[in-house]
């Protein structure tokens, strides 16, 4: 019997490789993919202005992951491979705490929690993790917006302390800073099978390339 998660979400801080990630998972698992939305158009203003358009930002984001939670739900996505998803919903509060100020998170705390009763929690979370000056490196290679150092190290922070205490489900975290598993096939089928292994609690992974 395949025991494989029916619903694998990949997160992590931005420039960490998400969505890259969940595309190449759910090809390989024969998985539907639920991708994020398209950009979010108070990305930019963020990064520049957090006071200003911090609150309109998150609000997008959390608008636009729980309009997907239907595909989440549906269920042809589990006859066979399972759905595969390059965020978790409980993940939105993270960038949240960054940056809203207290009365704004206040606000977005009531939205978040109302409509979080209604998105499906995953069986397993890849969390994956960079050293600041990797995913530095990435999102200029990216190309569009790029926040500050001082911002992706307080993000990258906020993931860390979050799946600390994390416990919604069971929880695989890779260290991705020294490999691409775009570029490195044996390292994607090594992480394939170590996901197939994992079943309960909090496990880490160092792929090949980073030990």
């Amino acid at each position: 019997m395949d025991a494989r998660p029916r619903y694998l979400a990949v997160e992590g801080p931005l420039g960490v490789g998400k969505t890259a990630l969940a595309g190449l998972l759910a090809a390989r698992l024969g998985a539907r993919a639920v991708l994020e939305p398209g950009p979010n158009p108070f990305l930019g203003g963020l990064y520049d202005e957090p006071r200003r358009d911090g609150f309109q930002a998150q609000l997008y984001w959390l608008l636009s992951r729980y309009q997907q939670k239907d595909e989440l739900h549906q269920e042809d996505l589990f006859a066979r491979g399972g759905v595969v998803s390059d965020y978790l919903f409980a993940c939105d509060r993270i960038l949240a705490q960054v940056n809203l100020s207290r009365d704004e998170l206040m606000l977005y705390d009531k939205v978040y929690r109302l409509l979080g009763r209604e998105v499906p929690r995953p069986d397993l979370v890849v969390y994956l993790q960079a050293r600041p000056e990797v995913l530095a490196s990435r999102l200029k290679r990216r190309g569009g917006p790029v926040p500050g150092r001082e911002y992706i190290e307080r993000v990258n922070q906020a993931y860390a302390e979050h799946f600390f205490h994390h416990g919604d489900s069971a929880l695989l975290a890779v260290n991705t800073s020294e490999i691409d598993f775009v570029e490195n096939p044996a390292e994607l089928d090594d992480l394939v099978a170590v996901i197939g292994r994992t079943r309960a609690g909090v496990s880490h992974y160092s792929p090949l390339g980073s030990r």
